[in-house]
């Protein structure tokens, strides 16, 4: 049964949506299966580029349908935005395209509240959030008092289980952070319009997807975040909280594990990451400026959803290497190796350094890399524009023994080169 998974392989923002719209191409359905609004899919095709936060960057072919699945988490006015400016784009995500879970769950006014006050109370501790309510929401899913997208079907107990929810996140609010209380009528009486308008959009995506399965039809699951941000196999605590890795996809969308046929390990050809924590191959001041950019390009290393410039260093393999374990990667897919272009010299962190030992794998898990110090590979640079390349031959010698570095090291072939931010710029390897 044919489903493909695409997962960010550090520390998200590694060019997914370039890769979902590729391989979009020749699939049936999209789906997104993790995460919220805090995560951001750019595509450009020609002038236009469209930076997604929740419908599955997919939905940009015309053929596609879109899923959203229960293990992502919505706030609904993201949600109308994006299909608004879709829509203006002349991109139908009309509920005939468009179809999402009735076990996903929402954000609330009292979610994004409740993360903006809880990450000020951590003051020097704060672990860099994106404060869109994502951390709240699953809290609250967990706890079982979480607000599901299927309750908008019914307007009166929706409306009833909305204000009861006000109610307590104010409690909370006010007596743990003295905080301002939302009003709870006007919050009340627009997420009733948003139920209104989103009814429409509510399926049973898990048998709508494994029907489809079985009747051949290809499914791309789309992540959000990055292995490295996974909540259990991430660099705790500085990471999301759902699951970015490639099991997390069957979870998000309530398919078994018979159903995959490739997972799909998307990197930069550096390291990048936005927020605290650790990162042991950082770079700071002219080299940090030449892999991040200006800011100026929508290529350029800033966030997507937090427009906040994105920490940079060399590729690490020993964190590449743990992420295809954890998900079994059976291909990478490589961003941005034009950014590399013009360098004086490559590295690569093939191992670490602690406590005056050399280690190639992580003892523990990322969570506890603050202290090690990189190991670096010093590869030939290359001066040539990568921007026209479109086969493997085009690339100059030294770009091509790079890929090759990175496959004999991780032991998994590198497929799909971006060489640049347009929909056709990228190499593809057979």
């Amino acid at each position: 049964m044919p489903l493909d998974i695409v997962i960010g392989a550090q520390w998200g923002d590694e060019g997914k949506g370039r890769f979902v719209d590729l391989l979009s191409a020749s699939a049936d359905f999209v789906a997104r299966y993790n995460g919220g609004d805090n995560a951001g899919h750019t595509v450009t095709v020609g002038k236009q580029t469209f930076k997604l936060h929740l419908i599955p960057s997919g939905i940009i072919h015309p053929h596609t349908t879109g899923i959203i699945g229960n293990g992502v988490v919505i706030n609904p006015a993201t949600l109308l935005s994006e299909i608004e400016e879709l829509s203006q784009a002349g991109i139908t995500a009309s509920p005939e395209r468009l179809h999402i879970s009735y076990a996903a769950h929402l954000i609330t006014p009292g979610h994004l509240a409740l993360d903006a006050a809880q990450e000020a109370a951590r003051g020097r501790g704060a672990i860099g959030t994106t404060l869109r309510g994502i951390g709240p929401a699953y809290t609250d899913k967990v706890a079982r008092s979480g607000l599901r997208s299927g309750q908008m079907m019914d307007f009166d107990k929706f409306t009833a289980k909305f204000e009861a929810h006000i109610l307590s996140v104010n409690q909370r609010l006010t007596s743990l952070y003295r905080a301002e209380p939302l009003d709870p009528e006007t919050t009340t009486r627009q997420y009733l319009e948003y139920a209104q308008r989103l009814k429409p959009y509510i399926r049973e995506v898990s048998q709508e997807l494994s029907e489809a399965l079985k009747n051949g039809k290809r499914v791309l699951a789309e992540g959000a975040q990055g292995t490295l941000l996974d909540l259990d196999h991430g660099t705790y605590p500085f990471v999301t909280s759902s699951s970015p890795t490639a099991a997390g996809a069957l979870l998000g969308l309530g398919l078994g594990v018979g159903s995959v046929e490739r997972v799909v390990g998307v990197t930069k050809a550096f390291q990048s990451r936005v927020g605290a924590g650790p990162f042991p191959s950082e770079v700071f001041g002219d080299a940090a400026l030449r892999l991040r950019g200006t800011g100026e390009q929508p290529w350029d290393e800033f966030g997507t959803t937090t427009g906040r410039p994105r920490r940079v260093g060399w590729l690490d393999i020993v964190l590449l290497r743990y992420a295809l374990r954890v998900n079994g990667i059976t291909e990478l897919a490589i961003t941005k190796l034009d950014i590399l272009s013009g360098l004086e010299q490559i590295k690569i962190c093939t191992g670490y350094r602690s406590a005056g030992q050399e280690i190639n794998n992580l003892p523990y898990g990322p969570a506890e890399i603050a202290e090690f110090s990189p190991v670096y590979e010093v590869l030939p640079a290359w001066q040539a524009d990568l921007r026209a390349c479109r086969n493997w031959e085009d690339l100059p010698g030294a770009a091509r023994r790079f890929i090759l570095r990175i496959e004999e090291l991780c032991g998994v072939p590198v497929r799909l080169i971006s060489v640049g931010p347009e929909r056709e710029q990228f190499v593809e390897v057979f």
